[in-house]
């Protein structure tokens, strides 16, 4: 009785907002759609209403966007053709409350907190920095932490896709906010400026359910977490953050470089601690 209180009563007051409880509009009254009211009646705040911090460095600003935690399905969707081995077997996971940028990290930013830009599209502040390790990433966080007396950081694979995904939002997409990359992610099709493939500024196209930008497509985004390429098979239930040894990290979300393929929401790169092709970051705390 207390569950059916909780889906209903507050729903009506939403109005046609979200009509019949289905605060999640995916056509079903579900458990995600309590997580969401919990989360409302924990924080007040609505899908849709600010829930968001804004930080700034040397005269360049950052938001980082609240993300409820929750449990998911990581790994290869159903039906989806195109995953590799190393996305399965999809297996739930429980991800507890973080932070996460709206943006990658601009090239602004990463002037603001280092004074230089490795990036080889380096016309436009606006666009994220590129050519960045695993390494490199750190060093910036290192600085940032000092500067703002913050804790930013990477984020783990599991939260990055549950990011990507929407969170506890999610509708299925095989892009952070779509099923049509175009209209979500800069990738190799549609990111050519006077015939020159090329990064974009950021937060240019739409967002996902969470309100994030360019999380699929534009460039790749280094998490943590070390790549096992059979990982999926025992990696943990609760807050997974990647196996303890391996030398190379795992990138996700593709990049203008690549094809819709390797943007997929699932699929998972790898490559070294001094990996740069396409690279860079988006922060979390």
């Amino acid at each position: 009785m207390f569950i059916v209180c909780l889906m209903t009563m507050p729903f009506m007051a939403m109005a046609d907002d979200y009509p019949r409880g289905d605060c999640s509009q995916d056509g079903q009254v579900n458990v995600t759609d309590v997580t969401m009211l919990i989360n409302y009646l924990m924080s007040n705040t609505w899908p849709g209403e600010s829930n968001y911090s804004i930080y700034t460095v040397n005269g360049v600003s950052f938001k980082m966007v609240k993300v409820y935690g929750g449990s998911f399905m990581m790994g290869a969707m159903e039906g989806d053709n195109a995953a590799y081995n190393d996305e399965k077997p999809a297996h739930q996971v429980y991800v507890k409350d973080f932070s996460i940028c709206e943006t990658e990290v601009t090239q602004a930013l990463w002037e603001a907190v280092m004074g230089t830009n490795p990036s080889p599209y380096n016309d436009d502040p606006n666009c994220p920095v590129e050519s960045v390790s695993w390494f490199d990433a750190q060093t910036f966080i290192a600085k940032l932490n000092l500067m703002t007396g913050k804790s930013f950081r990477l984020p783990t694979e599991a939260e990055w896709e549950f990011a990507a995904r929407g969170g506890v939002y999610s509708q299925g997409y095989l892009y952070s906010g779509s099923n049509n990359l175009a209209e979500v992610g800069w990738y190799s099709s549609n990111c050519s400026v006077n015939g020159v493939r090329r990064t974009h500024p950021v937060g240019t196209l739409a967002p996902n359910k969470l309100g994030l930008y360019d999380m699929c497509g534009n460039v790749w985004e280094v998490c943590v977490d070390r790549y096992d390429a059979s990982y999926y098979s025992i990696s943990p239930v609760d807050n997974p953050s990647g196996p303890s040894t391996g030398s190379e990290v795992v990138f996700h979300g593709g990049s203008w470089y690549n094809d819709v393929t390797r943007c997929r929401s699932t699929y998972r790169d790898h490559g070294g601690f001094s990996e740069k092709s396409h690279a860079g970051l988006r922060l979390a705390m």
